[in-house]
């Protein structure tokens, strides 16, 4: 089913609103879950709102948080998140550190205690809008094996980055998990009953599986490059933060009413402090355009650059609508909070 941006958005803040979130924290959460959906990040759309509203409802996000932040020197801070809305807390940390790399030329701000905080480029993305650099780490719960490793002990660790061009919203940008698909891709498996590869995941005995529901973990990306990758990001978002990291990481689904005191880390650059402005957003448009002009491999049409593809849905989205799940639509336009589903599931929700 197809529904315009500011109607999605609208259904989104009202549902979290009414689970409890205040309206200004649910307009933000909104905003980032609609960010991802625009982009075709089904994964961290959405699909999340049910999840998010039963946290709420049970107590598990705090909807009266004491927000504050603390610089610990001339270029780094931690955003106290107090259990709150991580969308919300991870987007005033950004702002934070914003503010801190415009005077200071580079920034490093961490966000303690928050909760989950949907798709993190968008929180680079407020940094290229800024004109600066924007490099973006958290931690998720246990879901992954290690290389060479039969039990769970990372989470799929995301990293995001944005830079600017020269041509005003344009930027070339990576988000990506440090598995070889986000667990949120295998939620949108499941909720389309589709079948998912056999490079994503494992089943409970460690062989490679195509069934969503039979998932019991997922893979690191390229085997222990992957691996060494999502430990980079648990030492900088868990460790250094003072948090519980690898498998001692709160669970999205184990306990609702819980707060999930989860870590992310915002670096901020600005290429000021290092160059020109302009030339630097030039030679990032030329870096674009050099990438469309690449020869194209069989089977492909054009060489994209990183975050092109998102372009391209966006625009389509625009004129169409967003394709939502009519179950998850129809979800959204009801009355009801939530269906109680989440609580006291593993990692994989069963």
């Amino acid at each position: 089913m197809r529904i315009s941006q500011e109607d999605l958005k609208g259904l989104i803040k009202t549902k979290l609103h009414n689970a409890g979130l205040k309206e200004d924290h649910a307009e933000t959460a909104a905003d980032v879950l609609v960010f991802a959906d625009e982009r075709g990040i089904h994964s961290h759309g959405a699909m999340r709102v049910e999840y998010y509203a039963e946290r709420i409802a049970k107590g598990g996000i705090n909807t009266n948080p004491d927000f504050r932040f603390e610089k610990t020197g001339p270029c780094s801070g931690v955003f106290h998140a107090d259990g709150g809305n991580g969308h919300t807390a991870a987007k005033l940390a950004m702002d934070e550190a914003i503010k801190m790399a415009k005077e200071s030329g580079i920034a490093i701000v961490g966000v303690r205690d928050m909760s989950h905080s949907g798709a993190i480029s968008y929180f680079t993305h407020q940094a290229a809008d800024a004109n600066l650099i924007g490099l973006t780490v958290c931690q998720s719960d246990p879901m992954v094996v290690p290389f060479g490793g039969a039990e769970p002990y990372y989470g799929t660790n995301p990293i995001a980055f944005a830079a600017p061009s020269a041509e005003d919203g344009k930027f070339i940008t990576l988000d990506m998990a440090t598995t070889v698909q986000a667990w949120g891709k295998i939620l949108h498996a499941r909720s389309k009953n589709e079948s998912i590869p056999d490079t994503w995941a494992v089943d409970k005995n460690g062989e490679p599986t195509t069934d969503p529901f039979n998932v019991n973990a997922l893979l690191p990306i390229s085997g222990p490059k992957g691996y060494g990758l999502m430990m980079m990001v648990d030492v900088l978002s868990g460790i250094l933060l003072g948090l519980p990291f690898g498998n001692k990481v709160s669970s999205m689904y184990e306990d609702l009413t819980e707060y999930r005191k989860l870590g992310q880390l915002h670096i901020v650059i600005n290429p000021e402090f290092f160059g020109s402005l302009g030339n630097f957003k030039k030679d990032i448009s030329q870096t674009m355009d050099d990438l469309n002009q690449i020869k194209p491999a069989p089977g492909f049409s054009k060489v994209l650059y990183p975050g092109q593809n998102n372009d391209v849905v966006i625009a389509e989205y625009k004129e169409n609508g967003i394709e939502i799940v009519d179950d998850i639509l129809e979800y959204l336009r009801s009355d009801v909070i939530h269906n109680n589903q989440y609580d006291h599931k593993d990692p994989f929700a069963k």
